[in-house]
Parts: C-alpha cells; sequence; structure tokens
C-alpha cells in the first residue's frame, strides 16, 4: 500500500505518518511535508522521484501529473487499466491525505491583497482529491485531520479501509471542494475589480453582497416533520457555528425538537442573548409573550411568566444564566417545550428527571455574547432569496432624542431601552409595555398598529397586570396621532418610537397634550 501526503495544514500529519510506516505503508509526499518528515525520520518518497519532474512555477505545478493521477484513478478491477499502469510504469496510489491551501483564512485576513487571494487558490490539491474520491472503491482520500483516528483503527483492524468508510470519505471529500470553489466563487464575485489600480499590494474593495452567493450548511439531524405534519424537513447548520448560537447546543433530555421547536427556541435564545443582566425570555409562535431580567434565574422567570401565563403555556423558555433549583422548581410546574440555559446545576437536572418529554438544552455563552450574532439574514422566495446584513443594532441611551416637553426619568430610560430590544424580537406591527424591567403586555404580528396597542392591553388585563405608568416600545413609527391615543388611554407615560414619519409633529404634539414623554430611536424594527 502507498499513501501520497500533501497538506497545507501539518496539524496531526507526523503522528499519522508513522502510524502508516508503522503498518508498512510506503509514504510519498511533496516540498515542504516532504521535508518535514524527513527531518523525523521517516523514509519518504518525493513526488519529483515518482513523476521525474521537479517542481516548476513556484510549486503552482508537481502533482499535476499522470504518474499522479494515473494512480488515483485506475480501477484495479479493470484488466485495461492495470495493463495500462503497468506500459507506462504507474504504480499505484491506494491513500491520499490532503488539505487544501487555506484560501479561506486568507481572504478573512484584513488588508488582504488580490494577489494573496489568488495565489492561494489550490489547483493541484482538488485536482488530486476529485481523482482520490472518484474513485473510492480502490482510494482513500483523507481531507481533515480529524478523520485520521477511524483511518488508522481500520488499518490496523483489517489492513485495509472498509467500502462504508472509504465512500464516507469520498463523501467528504466533494464537499470540501464544494464548500472550497464556493468559498473562491464568493470572493471573486465580491471583488469590484479596476485594473489602474493592479498591483502586487493591491487590495480589492468588495461588494457587501456577492455576484454570486454560495453558501453551506451541515446537517444536524432530520425531523420528524416541518412546519405541519404533511411536510418534511430537516435541521442543518453553518459549516463553522458561531459560538452560543442555537446550532452549538447540547440536548441533554427529552423528546426530539421539532421544526417549530427550533425556530422558536432560536427567536428565545437570540432575544434572551441580547441582556447584559440575568434575563429569561419566554417564546410563542415565534414571539416572545414573557420577558424580564431580575436578580437570580428565579426572579427574571417569575416577572417573565406573570405577563402572559396563558401563552407560556407550552412555550420555550431561555435563560442566559446557568439554572439552579429554585428557577428549575418553579419552571417545572409549568407546561414547557424547550427549556435553554448555558448549564443546569445537578439539582436542576434532578428537578427534570421525572419530566422526561422536556427538551433541556444546554448551549455555552462566550464572553461578549450580546455581540456573537449571525451577520447574514435569508428569506426564501419563489425561485429566489433575500439576503440582508442581519438586525444587530443596538441601541444606547446617547442614541435617544427626546422630543417632548416632559422627560423621561433614569428608570423609564432603563425601561425604554428594556422594552426596545425586546420589540426587536417581536413579530410587527409590535408594540411592547414595560415597567421595572419586565413586560407588561405585548401586541405582535397585527396588520395595524393600533390592533397590535390594543392585544397588548387586553393580554395585560388578563394577566392582572396594570399599565399604568408603563413605557411602551413601538417598533416603527407612529403615522397618525390615533396609536398614540391607545398607548397612552391604557396607562402609558413614556414612548419610544423612530420616528420619521410625515406626520411625526402631530404625535409630538399629541404626547404633550397628554403630558407623556416620548423618545425617538431613528431606527425601526421591524420583524417580518
Amino acid at each position: 500500500m502507498r499513501a501520497l501526503i500533501s497538506v497545507s495544514d501539518k496539524t496531526g500529519i507526523v503522528d499519522l505518518a508513522k502510524e502508516l510506516h508503522a503498518l508498512g505503508v510506503g509514504l510519498i509526499s511533496t516540498g515542504g511535508t516532504a521535508k518535514l518528515l524527513a527531518e523525523q525520520g521517516l523514509p519518504v518518497t518525493e513526488v519529483t522521484e515518482v513523476t521525474g519532474f521537479p517542481e516548476m512555477l513556484d510549486g503552482r505545478v508537481k502533482t499535476l501529473h499522470p504518474k499522479v493521477h494515473g494512480g488515483l484513478l485506475a480501477r484495479r478491477d479493470t484488466p485495461e487499466h492495470m495493463a495500462a499502469l503497468k506500459a507506462h510504469g504507474i504504480d499505484t496510489i491506494d491513500l491520499l491525505i490532503v488539505n487544501l491551501y487555506p484560501f479561506e483564512a486568507t481572504v478573512a485576513k484584513p488588508g488582504c491583497t488580490l494577489a494573496d487571494a489568488i495565489e492561494n487558490i489550490d489547483i493541484g490539491g482538488p485536482a488530486m482529491v476529485r481523482s482520490a474520491a472518484k474513485n473510492w472503491q480502490d482510494v482513500g482520500i483523507v481531507t481533515d485531520a480529524s478523520q485520521y483516528p477511524a483511518v488508522i483503527a481500520e488499518l490496523k483492524a483489517s489492513g485495509k479501509l472498509s467500502d462504508k468508510l472509504r465512500f464516507a470519505l469520498s463523501v467528504a471529500a466533494f464537499n470540501r471542494i464544494g464548500q472550497y470553489d464556493g468559498a473562491i466563487s464568493n470572493y471573486l464575485s465580491s471583488v469590484n475589480f479596476e485594473a489602474e489600480k493592479l498591483s502586487e499590494s493591491y487590495v480589492p474593495e468588495r461588494a457587501q453582497f456577492s455576484g454570486q452567493f454560495n453558501e453551506q450548511y451541515v446537517k444536524v439531524q432530520d425531523l420528524r416533520y416541518g412546519e405541519n405534519s404533511h411536510q418534511q424537513a430537516a435541521w442543518y447548520r453553518d459549516l463553522a457555528p458561531a459560538a452560543g448560537s442555537l446550532a452549538t447546543g447540547v440536548q441533554l433530555q427529552g423528546k426530539e425538537l421539532s421544526y417549530n421547536n427550533i425556530a422558536d427556541a432560536d427567536a428565545a435564545w437570540e432575544c434572551v442573548k441580547s441582556f447584559d443582566g440575568t434575563a429569561c425570555v419566554i417564546v410563542k409562535h415565534a414571539n416572545p409573550c414573557g420577558v424580564a431580567v431580575g436578580i437570580t434565574a428565579l426572579e427574571a422567570y417569575s416577572k417573565a411568566f406573570q405577563t402572559d401565563p396563558t401563552s407560556a403555556f407550552g412555550g420555550i423558555i431561555a435563560f442566559n444564566r446557568p439554572v439552579d433549583k429554585a428557577a428549575a422548581e418553579a419552571v417545572s410546574k409549568q407546561f414547557v417545550e424547550v427549556l435553554m440555559a448555558p448549564d443546569f446545576s445537578a439539582e436542576a437536572l434532578e428537578v427534570f428527571k421525572s419530566k422526561v418529554n422536556v427538551r433541556l438544552m444546554k448551549i455555552a455563552l462566550p464572553a461578549h455574547y450580546g455581540q456573537v450574532r449571525n451577520a447574514l439574514e435569508t428569506k426564501r422566495v419563489g425561485s429566489g432569496l433575500l439576503l440582508q446584513s442581519a438586525d444587530n443594532h443596538e441601541l444606547a441611551l446617547t442614541d435617544l432624542k427626546i422630543v417632548t416637553v416632559k422627560q423621561p426619568t433614569p428608570e423609564e430610560l432603563n425601561d425604554l431601552l428594556f422594552a426596545w430590544k425586546v420589540a426587536k424580537f417581536v413579530k410587527s406591527n409590535a408594540i411592547v409595555f414595560c415597567k421595572n424591567g419586565m413586560t407588561m403586555g405585548v401586541g405582535a404580528g397585527q396588520m395595524s398598529r393600533l390592533d397590535s396597542a390594543r392585544i397588548a392591553s387586553i393580554k395585560a388585563e388578563a394577566a392582572k397586570l396594570s399599565l399604568k405608568n408603563t413605557v411602551v416600545a413601538s417598533d416603527a413609527f407612529f403615522p397618525f396621532r390615533d396609536g398614540l391615543d391607545v398607548v397612552v388611554d391604557a396607562g402609558a407615560n413614556c414612548v419610544i418610537q423612530p420616528g420619521g414619519s410625515m406626520r411625526d409633529q402631530e404625535v409630538i404634539d399629541a404626547a404633550n397634550e397628554h403630558g407623556v414623554a416620548m423618545v425617538f430611536s431613528g431606527v425601526r424594527h421591524f420583524r417580518h
């Protein structure tokens, strides 16, 4: 058996080569990899000795040769192939270990020049990978260090790779080539090329949205069904998921997550991550129905639950702090579909042991977790895709513009920022009443902002919560004074809205007439 090794990332390659050598596998390698293995005392044959041709053009041409590709592509069960190899003095290559030039890492660096990007487009590596992957029945193709242990284990056990492993390695190889080519296409089609500036140091301007959008995802699991039982579905994650995102979570117990569970869980998790203090978010049908901050997880949950106990039934609950026994005991008294937190105490896990259907998700949060968010958002439309930068705008006190005679108190300003964060995650049209770090009434997803305001009031009344002296957030401007009249009549004495309507002055005059404070955020948060 012969193995050809040509890797850019040399992590673990020496140990792998030593294992292969100990198993009697002959080693062939290229340039820097061959030098590294030789320095470790391993007998290695350079590719130039195999091909009888020197590496050329600064290493651009070294493996693009019939003695390499013939050895990879020849079918061992086809006599004509084997005869051709013999006639031309070509030996078979049974194992290929390749990882590609680091194109993705190169273009991700600030100030990457076009020359550096182009030079890090691998040619020989992908060509070899494709050859080996196509001939998977005879050749094992290894494209990632995580595959090394499985390869060595099978070689030690039986002296060869199983059909199952070789096919899996081939699939992984073609996946890697697809990812690599997609990254090159994304980069090059985003470049605003300026010939007059072309030089070795030329750093091109790049469009935010490339001319062709190539994105790859890895399947996490097949789902029982989609949004409805007659629909089929699966869950995929990014190739490199962001730390602290839902896709990095580990399910500790409970039934398999459903399509709707995952969609609602993401809404709850992204919302709770927007708070610095201890927070709890309860989501139902993609809308927060209760949000609060507190000193402890228990306090935050208790306040969030008060907003809308009816909607909280069968909801999704997220904490941005570990769940302890006290919080777990309180949550366990209600019917909950999914409970998420950065961690659970041993006592908290014990509380839920008997509730085997409750899905517990542990999602580790990194430092500065509020800043870790998706950069892009997508929405599928008929035969197309809408792509936009994610709504990651964070509002600060200094951004607020007070437009009324009455000024908000410091406490009201804090509640305004709290309400604004919640409104960002409520489906439009969104109206959110808050007080003392908790939601008091949420109106979501109505065609009329007036109806959203009325629904928020109705829900508060049903939950026996007074809206007197609350603050209210509107995700978009009030086009007329009637929306403001409704929220003030319900009890709000302080309002935050984007502003920007041609009738802003009419709404400001109405606020002054009512004697309430109003601030403009200067940004809206439509969420459809």
